[in-house]
């Protein structure tokens, strides 16, 4: 099974919002992306728009309508304007294909970890619901809990992105055997219970190859931080064909 790579522009917005110029152009970055070949583009449009806008989400869908084999991934908390912008997008027409559930408070710096499916299922299952009534496939952020993933099958989720960030930081160091089993472990465990697999969060260059041939069922990650880092210095073409070839 082929893993698809879904690269995250929140990065290429943050870098724009310190000026007035519009540069650099988040649609101009996704745009290079897919023609490198990645295969989807992920935005977490937050409510303070510190990085992606509104705007930006509307832009990037239209810019997505040329390209029908790729997938469009929106993250964000689903109690807070997620719900909104996807709704927006839908009534409008234009793609969305994926939403997935970040349980981020509104002043977070960025996504540190998992749902609890006993404390917040009684609240996210309406919504899910809500969203694949909408012909949206729903992911929900986990940490890497193997009991966790039949509960998450339950609420009815169609996959879950395992947050990655604990085996990133394991990574070299005498934890990063144990980490990797464990998170194949949660991917097992999600496969059994009817689950699809994505991942992502502090992936890169080093770790991911290794990740990708561990982890059975893994369909997407998604990227962003490191991805546009190296773009800085490689370009984005040679940035997404390098990141494609670790998952080759």
């Amino acid at each position: 099974m082929k893993t698809h790579l879904s690269v995250n522009v929140n990065k290429v917005a943050l870098v724009r919002n310190t000026r007035h110029l519009g540069i650099p152009s988040v649609t101009r970055a996704a745009l290079l992306c897919l023609q490198a070949g990645a295969q989807g583009i992920t935005v977490h449009p937050r409510p303070d728009g510190r990085h992606i806008r509104s705007h930006d989400v509307l832009e990037l869908a239209e810019l997505l309508q040329a390209w029908p084999d790729r997938e469009y991934n929106i993250e964000g908390n689903p109690f807070q304007n997620l719900m909104d912008v996807v709704r927006d997008l839908k009534a409008r027409g234009l793609p969305v294909h994926q939403v997935t559930f970040v349980p981020d408070s509104e002043d977070q710096f960025t996504s540190d970890h998992g749902w609890n499916i006993a404390q917040d299922a009684q609240r996210l299952r309406p919504l899910i619901s809500q969203a694949q009534a909408l012909g949206l496939r729903v992911s929900l952020f986990m940490d890497a809990d193997p009991s966790a993933m039949a509960a998450a099958k339950a609420l009815g989720a169609d996959r879950i992105e395992l947050y990655t960030e604990p085996y990133a930081a394991a990574w070299g160091t005498p934890d990063q055997a144990a980490q990797l089993q464990r998170f194949s472990q949660a991917a097992q465990a999600a496969l059994d219970a009817g689950l699809g697999i994505n991942a992502g969060h502090d992936l890169n260059l080093h770790n991911l190859r290794a990740f990708a041939q561990a982890v059975p069922g893994l369909q997407e990650v998604s990227i962003g931080h490191a991805l546009i880092g190296d773009a800085l210095e490689l370009g984005y073409a040679a940035t997404v064909q390098a990141y494609l070839a670790c998952l080759a």
